[in-house]
């Protein structure tokens, strides 16, 4: 696959706060650290887990930054830049380009519904001011657009959209994208609880902050897969299921703070509105992973 630098596992790490509400830049270059020593495949900094919507632009150029300073060329880094502006999704590709990232990742966020034709235009756009490739995320859930796979299919006549992350939990989009775009187009699956069935499709990677918490089954369940274990890929996704569906239901940020707490490592503080897991979802966490570690 051309232009297509992402395979296996993609880590979102989680963008951790101080006491003052300040972006921790120094745990999160820790956090980095943690996911690639554990041996994931790429890392992706300012996705749903990094609070992307809820973070300033000196902020994410300082995370975008140390990012890929800690990262250090080990691995691929896939950098978040949606906003709502096309202007502002260019300047932060741009400065992604610029620091050093391997691809951007791209989510058409909306306050009104957006058509067609204007999201194609916003990617577009941003295509024509970069070089690096360009991930087409869709998660209606986060970002208010529910792209098509007519529209997907449509964007990959841009010249560096090259990819597409799906998340609506529909494994059949995933399967028409196979069929309609053939084996040489990546695409990827950013829901949790379809891991397995996502890779059956054909997905080339999986996108997801579980890493955080259980790296091991992971890439474990990526490794299973590439050798066409089905027993063995069966077995470790069912291992983790349900951890990925609570760090779902729970809110992925909240999730992966209270769980790297429980782990013995320092999670950060949350900027509000966000607020950290009851005692009762800390206690259901705790139960879920206490025999995967």
């Amino acid at each position: 696959m051309k232009h297509v630098p992402f395979k296996g596992i993609i880590a979102y790490p989680t963008t951790p706060f101080d006491q003052q509400g300040q972006v921790d830049i120094p745990l999160f270059r820790q956090l980095v650290e943690r996911l690639v020593s554990s041996g994931t495949h790429a890392i992706a900094p300012l996705g749903s887990t990094g609070v992307l919507p809820y973070l300033m632009d000196e902020e994410k150029e300082a995370v975008t930054t140390a990012a890929i300073e800690q990262v250090a060329g080990r691995i691929p880094t896939l950098v978040g830049v949606s906003c709502l502006t096309t202007e502002r999704t260019i300047y932060h590709a741009r400065y992604a380009e610029k620091a050093g990232a391997n691809a951007v990742m791209i989510i058409p966020m909306s306050y009104w519904k957006l058509t067609d034709e204007e999201i194609f235009r916003h990617y577009e756009a941003v295509a024509s001011r970069i070089s690096i490739p360009i991930m087409a995320y869709n998660n209606p859930a986060t970002g208010g657009v529910d792209m098509s796979p007519a529209l997907l299919k449509r964007l990959l006549q841009i010249p560096n959209v090259t990819m597409i992350k799906e998340s609506t939990g529909d494994i059949q989009r995933m399967q028409y994208l196979r069929r309609e775009l053939g084996e040489e187009v990546a695409f990827y699956n950013g829901s949790n609880p379809l891991a397995l069935a996502a890779f059956a499709a054909g997905a080339s990677g999986w996108c997801t902050a579980a890493p955080n918490l259980i790296p091991a089954l992971n890439l474990a369940l990526y490794d299973a897969v590439t050798r066409n274990d089905l027993q063995a890929a069966n077995l470790l996704f069912y291992q983790q299921v349900d951890l990925l569906k609570f760090i779902v239901a729970t809110g992925l940020p909240r999730a992966i703070k209270a769980g790297l707490e429980l782990m013995g490592a320092n999670g950060g503080y949350l900027r509000s509105p966000l607020q950290p897991l009851s005692q009762e979802e800390t206690a259901t966490l705790q139960q879920i992973l206490q025999p995967l570690n």
